[in-house]
This record gives C-alpha cells, structure tokens and sequence, in this order.
C-alpha cells in the first residue's frame, strides 16, 4: 500500500506525490490550475461552512474541531464513497491531499488524513 500525505496547495507539485486531490471548499488564493497540477477537486469532504468558520483555526479550538469534523465525515456516506476511492487508489500509488491553510498542524487535511488511515488500518487488521 501507497503511502497519503498532506500538501499546502502553496508548495510546489512533485512526481512522488502521486494523485493529487484538492480538499478545499474553496480554491487557494493566487494558484494557478497549472501550479496546483490536481487530478480533482473533493468538495464533499470539506468540513461544512459553519464548522469552518467556527474554527477559524485557531489552535484552542482545534481538538473540538476534530471532533466535529470526524461526526462530519463519518455521517456522510458521500465522504465515506470518497475516503474508499481513495483507499483503492492507494493500491496503485501515493495520494496527496492537498490544502491551503497557512498552518500545517492545526487544518482539516491533517484530520482528514487520519480518518482515511483509521479506516485503512482498519481493513489490514486480521
């Protein structure tokens, strides 16, 4: 199995990251479409625009936002198709998730990784 990694949509596209997803609501300011060099876009994902704005990242709120951006995902059968091709997409190489938060501890794409590790630890387990 491939490895998922995580990407600010600000660092520059490599060979070694393999499918590149977006997992934006929005597009990041000031990069092109050919800079971004993305194989697609998972706006089903995103944490909702209310949590989102809730958080506003801030790091004394980040651990309360995991939380509910877990109940998030983990209600959405259409993040759970998602977080599946991925998985399978996996089997044939690396996928980055790619974000444009300015933080790299405290943002969505971090929890959203772990979600998709959990479930694929999930399937390896005997």
């Amino acid at each position: 199995m491939y490895p998922i990694k995580i990407k600010r949509a600000y660092e520059k596209a490599d060979p070694d990251d393999g499918a590149r997803i977006l997992v934006d609501r929005y597009w990041p300011r000031g990069v092109s479409k050919e800079r971004a060099n993305l194989d697609s876009w998972a706006k089903e994902v995103c944490p909702s625009t209310g949590l989102r704005k809730w958080f506003d990242h801030r790091e004394d709120r980040f651990t309360e936002f995991t939380d509910k951006y877990l109940e998030e995902l983990n209600g959405s059968e259409e993040a759970k198709a998602w977080r599946q091709s991925v998985i399978d997409g996996l089997r044939h190489g690396s996928v980055t998730l790619v974000y444009g938060a300015k933080s790299e501890k405290i943002n969505h794409a971090r929890v959203l990784k772990a979600w998709v590790e959990e479930a694929l630890n999930e399937k390896v387990k005997p």
